[in-house]
C-alpha cells in the first residue's frame, strides 16, 4: 500500500499594501524582533512543524490552537517565555495557487502577561489586517497581472 505525503504548507507573512500603510510594514517581522531570541526560534519552530504536519492534520498541545467567536476562522501559535505569554495570529489558506500553494498566512502577533486577556484593540488590528489581506488577495486572484 502507497502511503501519500501530505503536501507541506508555505508560511507567508502579511505585508501590509502602499493604499493601507505607505511604509508597507511586515507585522510579523516587527513583531518578532521585539521577542527574546528563544521566543522567536521556538514560534518558527511551531510554525515549521505545523506547515509540515500540515495544518488539518495537526496536533497543537496548546501551541496551536483555532480562535473562537469574533476571532473565527484564524489561528494562534502560543508561546510562553521571558515572563509573557506571546501569540502569533494566522490565517489557512487551503486553496491558494496565487501563493504558491496551501499556505499559513501570518498576520501579527502580541505580548501580554500570563494568565491576562488579549487587549480588544489588539484583536481588532488583527482582524484588520486579515480583512486588508483578503481584500488585497481577492484583487489579485480576479487580475494576477497587477
Amino acid at each position: 500500500m502507497v502511503r501519500s505525503v501530505p503536501e507541506r504548507w508555505l508560511i507567508h507573512f502579511f505585508q501590509r499594501h502602499a493604499d493601507d500603510d505607505p511604509g508597507r510594514t511586515t507585522p510579523t517581522i516587527e513583531f518578532l524582533d521585539t521577542l527574546p531570541d528563544k521566543v522567536a526560534a521556538e514560534i518558527q519552530a511551531v510554525l515549521e512543524a505545523v506547515a509540515a504536519a500540515p495544518p488539518p492534520a495537526f496536533s497543537g498541545g496548546g501551541k496551536w490552537e483555532a480562535m473562537h467567536d469574533d476571532m473565527a476562522g484564524m489561528y494562534e501559535v502560543r508561546v510562553q517565555g521571558a515572563g509573557a505569554n506571546h501569540r502569533l495570529f494566522c490565517l489557512l489558506e487551503r486553496n491558494a495557487d496565487d501563493l504558491g500553494g496551501p499556505a499559513i498566512v501570518c498576520l501579527d502577533g502580541l505580548t501580554k502577561p500570563a494568565r491576562s486577556p488579549a487587549s480588544p484593540r489588539d484583536y481588532r488590528r488583527i482582524r484588520q489586517y486579515a480583512d486588508e489581506f483578503r481584500k488585497r488577495r481577492t484583487v489579485y486572484q480576479q487580475d494576477p497581472g497587477r
